[in-house]
């Protein structure tokens, strides 16, 4: 680590010597610093920002998705290739439990139409208050001492170092064990802004590259050139429901193999392409095609209705109604629906029945890149797994433990971000404390 001057380190008082200490204030670091805090392990946890739980907050905003209520076996294949890993934390905090958790902190919990998880009163502010009472003040253990406004600025031989924002000079921490839970780079406003990754490269922890992921993508468009300016005003933040999406095979897959991807819910219009959950769940696969190259997926418009229904359908003689009318008397296509495939389909595919009876049924939005990483909700990349131990302690940096977004792991929204992220913080604390 360099600093600006060095000389300032001569100045400072003696390092604070801690047992523990937690770099990072969201969901993961609180959730380690309470498995410990109760064990009667003394935690100070440091934050750059001014309170802790930001993201946590923000994220919460719309109400708050704590978890899905769906069963183990499926919940866990939301992580893809690392399904594995976050499996062995979720030995030990599934859905269930965090749940259960919640109410413990006097919040009761409600299952949504769709299997989603939320406090009764949506908020994630009561939540989260009731929790930093827990710490402050906890019935079984010792309190977590929390230290606002400290920006850590990697190590100076075995001491961690903080500058604390308004204080000359900067702040050095000796500590038994370290748990960074620092998140990943999306939403840096609000604190995770990715400058971990240079002092960890630095000591010679794989890292794989911070990527967008829970995130939007631009399109291409029909003439490459993106959504037309008509669309873009009419249809932009304008839900598409009840639709199906899907990623087929790709170049890279056997010819005829199985599509990666298939799943109905639904996705928003964006002024330059698209957004939302079901894109979100697709989008490793289409983040993967394109860094091969292209990228597109299909939708169903009309996923209720089979490919003979929606060609007779279609077919049927229209007299002196437009084009539209038509499809919204005999299909009930209209709205962005209708919009959409005008805006995909040239003049010959809409006149063709044959072809536009495809389209509805196939209709194919090719992508022209992602959104960037400070725009998404979460990250993917990060510190590989291939570093760490089971106990989430990094190889290259024994008594320093890695925990949440800042892995090498990713999930869509749903609640499976937020139930990881807890999980991992709490086997990363139970790590510590085996090893403590």
């Amino acid at each position: 680590m360099t600093l600006l001057n060095p000389t300032l380190i001569l100045e400072e008082p003696p390092a604070l010597q801690v047992d523990v200490a937690i770099v990072g204030g969201g969901p993961a670091g609180l959730m380690a610093a309470e498995v410990l805090s109760r064990a009667g392990i003394a935690v100070h946890l440091f934050d750059a920002m001014p309170s802790v739980g930001r993201k946590f907050l923000l994220a919460g905003k719309g109400g708050l998705n704590l978890t899905h209520s769906e069963s183990s076996e499926l919940f866990r294949t939301r992580f893809g290739q690392r399904q594995s890993a976050v499996a062995n934390w979720l030995n030990a905090m599934d859905a269930q439990a965090i749940r259960d958790w919640a109410h413990g902190l006097g919040v009761k919990t409600f299952v949504g139409t769709s299997g989603r998880v939320f406090p009764e009163e949506m908020k994630a502010a009561p939540l989260l208050r009731a929790w930093l009472h827990r710490l402050r003040h906890p019935l079984v253990g010792v309190p977590v001492q929390f230290h606002m406004r400290h920006r850590w600025r990697g190590w100076l031989g075995d001491a961690l170092v903080f500058e604390p924002t308004g204080v000359a000079g900067v702040r050095r921490v000796q500590a038994k064990a370290t748990l960074l839970a620092l998140g990943g780079a999306s939403w840096p406003h609000l604190g995770s802004d990715g400058a971990w990754v240079p002092l960890l490269a630095e000591k010679g922890v794989p890292l794989a590259p911070l990527k967008a992921a829970n995130c939007g993508f631009d399109v291409m468009g029909r003439e490459g050139q993106g959504w037309t300016a008509r669309f873009s005003e009419k249809f932009a933040g304008q839900p598409l429901k009840s639709v199906t999406l899907r990623v087929d095979a790709g170049l890279q897959h056997p010819p005829h193999a199985a599509p990666r991807f298939f799943r109905q819910g639904e996705f928003v219009i964006t002024q330059t392409g698209v957004e939302g959950s079901l894109v979100y769940a697709a989008g490793a696969h289409l983040r993967e095609d394109l860094n091969l190259g292209a990228a597109h997926f299909s939708l169903d418009l009309l996923p209720h209705l089979t490919p003979e229904k929606v060609l007779t359908e279609v077919s049927w003689p229209r007299g002196s109604k437009s084009l539209s009318s038509h499809l919204k008397s005999r299909l009930g296509v209209e709205g962005v629906k209708m919009g959409l495939v005008y805006e995909l389909c040239s003049a010959a595919q809409l006149a063709d029945p044959q072809t536009l009876a495809f389209s509805l049924k196939n209709l194919k939005v090719s992508l022209k890149k992602a959104r960037p990483v400070a725009e998404a909700i979460s990250t993917a990349g990060g510190v590989m797994f291939e570093g760490l131990s089971p106990d989430l302690m990094l190889s290259a940096q024994p008594g320093v433990y890695c925990a949440g977004e800042m892995l090498d792991w990713e999930a869509p929204t749903g609640g499976y971000l937020l139930t990881a992220s807890l999980a991992s913080g709490w086997r990363a604390g139970q790590g510590i404390l085996t090893n403590f």
